[in-house]
């Protein structure tokens, strides 16, 4: 058996929601379980989370949950697509959130058989989903005045990962489009809930610090005292020694300096490995750390083993995940955190710790 897999550790799921309950301790936590919950299985996950509630994307994966006993409350990020599912979100008390005029007529025609609560959606800047200050306040009333609609929440989401000033500015547009409103609100992701807590209100929606990685570019996960929730292990293969002028892999795009050992590891970019990790993306064989050189290819990358004599056919290999994280690998490759977690290969196999 090829051996490359990926094991989801359930307790950095538990440390990790804990660390979010430290910096909101008044808030609510809507657990963001969207993409097959980044990549670490939907179902696997919201086991391991003891949130107040789960937000997600795709209406199938709530209803999966429904069917399985899920009974928290679900929070659909983009809402409904069409008029059409509006009675499955009844039915199945599942939370929309609203984030356009079109939607709110839909509402407005629907006849169901209970009444929904909504999320109401701002655009304070990030100019995605949602509506505009001056569209804001009559949409908000055309709710409350509707008949399927139960109850509103008011919420933003913020352009600005780091948590600066911008973020602050689009808390300042949020205030103003929802003045004289005492309804509840849900501003918070990840950074957010890190560093702006006057924008913690009454639901908080953590996603990537919930799967161990950090929100920011000057900050480590680990600094933030998170533990990563997914560890993508495999083993060297080959081992192959070079003399001063040879190359490896692909368009030869890494010569040997002077004589060297590489190791060869059965993970690619078929397994979710950015294809476009330069040489000296970080990676740890036999529990310590080196660099990858060369060209990732669909089924096999190249690691440097100087100054790893016991490395060797057989040595396991972390590309990332404890000791290496997959913030360290995706900066390398110019991507970010989020893009490796839900790439993961479907090939991959996956086991919980």
């Amino acid at each position: 058996m090829r051996p490359i897999a990926a094991r989801i550790h359930l307790s950095a799921f538990r440390h990790n929601l804990a660390v979010v309950r430290r910096h909101a301790p008044k808030s609510r936590v809507w657990a963001v379980v969207k993409a097959d919950a980044y990549g670490h299985g939907l179902k696997r996950a919201v086991r391991a989370l003891d949130a107040e509630g789960l937000a997600l994307l795709e209406l199938e994966g709530a209803l999966a949950l429904r069917a399985a006993g899920e009974r928290r409350p679900m929070l659909l990020l983009e809402g409904f697509f069409s008029a059409r599912e509006l009675p499955a979100f009844a039915e199945h008390d599942l939370t929309p959130v609203v984030h356009s005029l079109d939607q709110v007529s839909m509402l407005e025609k629907a006849r169901l058989d209970s009444r929904l609560g909504v999320y109401l959606k701002a655009n304070t800047g990030m100019n995605r989903l949602g509506l505009n200050p001056a569209e804001f306040r009559g949409a908000l009333a055309r709710l409350q005045a509707c008949r399927s609609v139960a109850g509103v929440t008011l919420m933003t989401h913020f352009a600005d990962t780091e948590g600066g000033t911008r973020m602050r500015d689009q808390c300042v547009i949020f205030d103003a489009a929802s003045a004289g409103s005492r309804l509840p609100r849900s501003l918070a992701n990840s950074a957010a809930i890190l560093r702006c807590p006057e924008a913690h209100g009454d639901w908080v929606r953590p996603g990537i610090m919930l799967y161990g990685c950090s929100p920011f570019a000057d900050a480590s996960a680990e600094s933030l005292g998170l533990k990563p929730a997914m560890t993508l292990v495999s083993e060297i293969i080959a081992v192959r020694e070079l003399a001063a002028g040879d190359s490896v892999g692909y368009g030869w795009t890494f010569t040997a300096p002077a004589p060297m050992r590489i190791g060869v590891v059965a993970c690619g970019y078929a397994d979710g490995y950015p294809r476009h990790a330069p040489t000296g993306t970080p990676i740890v064989v036999a529990g310590k750390r080196t660099r990858t050189v060369g060209r990732v290819s669909m089924d096999m990358l190249f690691v440097d083993l100087s100054g790893i004599a016991n490395a060797s056919v057989g040595s396991n290999v972390i590309l990332w995940g404890e000791h290496v994280s997959a913030d360290e690998v995706a900066a390398a490759a110019g991507t970010v955190s989020y893009e490796l977690l839900c790439g993961l290969g479907g090939r991959v196999p996956v086991s919980e710790i």
